[in-house]
């Protein structure tokens, strides 16, 4: 009798519920961000009982690397189960808010990682880069990403497009993928067409510095800004459209009837739980104006770091490291750029800038300072004439004037070899040839 009266009067005073298209009713009753548990304790017990494993019942190895190498990936471990359970929620919840807890503290390791970078000298820190990957810590090895760059070339009878077919490899799926993803992320046509020319105006600008910035007039404007770069944000624009027409249904995943609905609702759980749709407005304030154009220098300045770094690391760019840093900023770019559009659009509300657009913004910052410290000679470059005569003249007329350039060097190279050296006997090359490369790169380049 005791406890149904006291039952009673726990009941007499439950809340009524919320109607069910409420967000409060979401939070309160459906589980959704307020009743996720963190399972501290649960990711506590399991790694101590790793942790009990290795102390007492595995033999620890004598070789003092893989000791230190070990040692180093289990205290990151550590501090990622620590981070994931115990670190601050971002303004993302789904698909869980341990996911993007995570990417926080990866973002914490890898600007940690960075600044150990940073600090030690240039040949130390390339060859720090063995410890991750044996290959690494060795110069790569010259290329040349120029050369012919007609569309229809008559000299070449069996395939004269063969110029447009060697473009076509896995940059114009990643150029076009990029892109999709940096909408989903800016959420605004003209943020991302200004992002989108400025960086070919900067890859003609700096293609003295990197042989990798030099492409034909056609590669960057027809098949990188007109179609992957134009055609990804196109989509993206779509897809934000959905996003901001579908209907959101906070009903729990348990409470819905049929197994198509289920399967239905675990699909949206990979969707945004609610939409902001970004107004950036910059005309409205100077605040506002020079906020969009830091975002605007932010992402240009991270992906030149993306050319720079593997550059000045020595790390080809097929390795897995550059991949996995595209990764990582496809995983906080978004968290980011809410964070910052939160702290823009209402500062009375958000009164400081979020911890995974602060982190974001200095590992920018730090990739830029290593690049600056292991190589300042290349980025000291100074720009040629002819990019500052012709930058404004269109992409055609410097592409001609590169290739009479291209084809006059050759020429003097070709004089060079063939004249005879003292002794009568053809002169060998030493050291760099104008080309910027030996006689065996010279015939590779003619191939």
């Amino acid at each position: 009798f005791m406890f149904s009266g006291l039952f009673r009067s726990f009941a007499s005073q439950r809340p009524k519920p919320w109607p069910s298209k409420s967000p409060m009713f979401c939070s309160n009753y459906c589980g959704l961000p307020s009743h996720r548990r963190a399972h501290t304790l649960t990711v506590l017990f399991i790694l101590t009982c790793a942790l009990v494993y290795i102390t007492l019942l595995e033999e620890t190895p004598r070789d003092t690397a893989y000791n230190t190498k070990r040692g180093i990936v289990a205290s990151i471990l550590v501090f990622l189960c620590f981070g994931v359970t115990q670190a601050k929620d971002g303004p993302f919840t789904r698909p869980h808010p341990a996911y993007w807890r995570f990417w926080l503290c990866v973002s914490v390791v890898y600007e940690l990682f960075l600044i150990f970078i940073l600090f030690q000298t240039v040949h130390d820190g390339r060859q720090f880069m063995k410890y991750i990957d044996p290959k690494l810590g060795v110069p790569l090895p010259e290329r040349d990403y120029g050369g012919n760059c007609l569309i229809y070339d008559p000299g070449n009878t069996s395939d004269p497009f063969h110029n447009v077919w060697d473009k076509m490899d896995g940059f114009v799926p990643a150029h076009f993928l990029g892109w999709y993803i940096k909408t989903l992320m800016i959420r605004d046509w003209w943020m991302c067409m200004i992002i989108s020319v400025m960086f070919e105006f900067l890859e003609y600008s700096l293609e003295h510095q990197l042989p990798n910035f030099s492409e034909c007039w056609w590669d960057h404007w027809i098949m990188d800004v007109l179609l992957c770069n134009s055609f990804g944000i196109y989509c993206g624009m779509k897809t934000l459209g959905w996003l901001s027409m579908k209907p959101y249904q906070w009903q729990g995943l348990w409470n819905i009837p049929t197994y198509k609905d289920k399967i239905k609702r675990i699909a949206f759980q990979f969707t945004p739980y609610s939409w902001v749709k970004f107004e950036w407005r910059p005309a409205s304030s100077l605040r506002r104006w020079l906020a969009v154009l830091g975002i605007i220098f932010m992402f240009l300045l991270a992906e030149l770091n993306t050319f720079y770094l593997k550059f000045v690391l020595w790390m080809p760019p097929e390795h897995y490291l550059v991949l996995l840093r595209l990764v990582y900023f496809v995983n906080v770019g978004g968290v980011a750029m809410r964070e910052i559009y939160d702290f823009m659009d209402d500062p009375k509300f958000h009164k400081k800038l979020g911890q995974q657009a602060w982190l974001v913004s200095a590992i920018t910052v730090t990739e830029f300072l290593i690049v600056v410290k292991y190589d300042p000679k290349t980025i000291m470059l100074p720009i040629p004439f002819f990019v500052m005569q012709l930058g404004c003249e269109g992409g055609v007329k410097i592409d001609r004037l590169k290739q009479s350039k291209t084809r006059r060097r050759r020429q003097e190279v070709r004089a060079d070899l063939d004249r005879p050296a003292g002794d009568g006997s053809t002169a060998a090359p030493s050291g760099r040839s104008k080309l910027n490369g030996s006689s065996e790169t010279l015939r590779q380049r003619k191939s």
